[in-house]
């Protein structure tokens, strides 16, 4: 069963009197569940497909199936549900408030998607390790720890799908080992779609299925067996 289906995906983009197209005829199925890495070179596409998937963007051309409901030719209203419900953010710079712990930057994330629950809160946050740092603030933290504090904000909305742009672009490889290793178990263990642009290669590895871009089209796809 897939939980995102993309086809003949378009986008183009008008600058001045021309158009750019970024995006070309894109076809795609992600599963629930899945674990997919997103490659490809810089101004390959890659972002502009990862904002098409978490309905930050819509497409020129083409249909997006999100869990069996074409999204694409909804309204900026209804995307805005889709985004605040079903889709966890996960951002190379964390995006987290400086001046909030670590506790109150996941209750912040529940406040947009409908309402605080500070034991679900506390509980995200025990579960990518954090009990004994709720309380502090990004900067009393590591690159590391907020990249899990900006998880858990993601996971406290029990979303089925997880969207991840360089999830560990500015964290050490032991780090970053750490963040894909949480990312996998949302996968495997809670069933949650995971979708993950990188340039690195150590960070594919992780993951089911590599989808590979270059100039706007999907260039080569490669399955990566799994042991256990």
């Amino acid at each position: 069963m897939f939980m995102i289906k993309l086809e003949g995906l378009t986008k183009v983009y008008s600058i001045g009197n021309r158009e750019l197209t970024v995006l070309k005829d894109i076809n795609l199925e992600i599963g629930k569940g899945e674990l997919v890495a997103i490659m490809g070179p810089s101004g390959s596409g890659k972002t502009t497909l990862l904002n098409l998937l978490g309905c930050l963007d819509k497409p020129t051309s083409g249909k997006y199936y999100f869990e069996d409901r074409e999204v694409s030719g909804l309204n900026s209203n209804e995307l805005a549900g889709i985004r605040g419900q079903k889709i966890g953010f996960i951002f190379q710079t964390f995006n987290l408030l400086s001046r909030l712990t670590a506790l109150a930057n996941v209750e912040l994330g529940m406040a947009y998607a409908g309402g605080i629950d500070h034991q679900r809160a506390r509980d995200a946050l025990t579960s990518v390790g954090l009990a004994e740092r709720m309380s502090h603030r990004p900067v009393q933290l590591s690159g590391g720890e907020q990249q899990r504090v900006a998880i858990a904000r993601a996971i406290v909305k029990n979303p089925p799908v997880f969207l991840a742009d360089e999830p560990t672009g500015q964290l050490d490889s032991h780090s970053g080992e750490e963040i894909i290793s949480i990312l996998k178990s949302l996968s495997t263990e809670r069933g949650i779609t995971v979708v993950v642009v990188t340039h690195d290669a150590n960070v594919a590895r992780f993951c089911q299925r590599i989808i590979r871009i270059k100039d706007g089209e999907i260039v080569a796809e490669e399955k990566l067996l799994k042991s256990g």
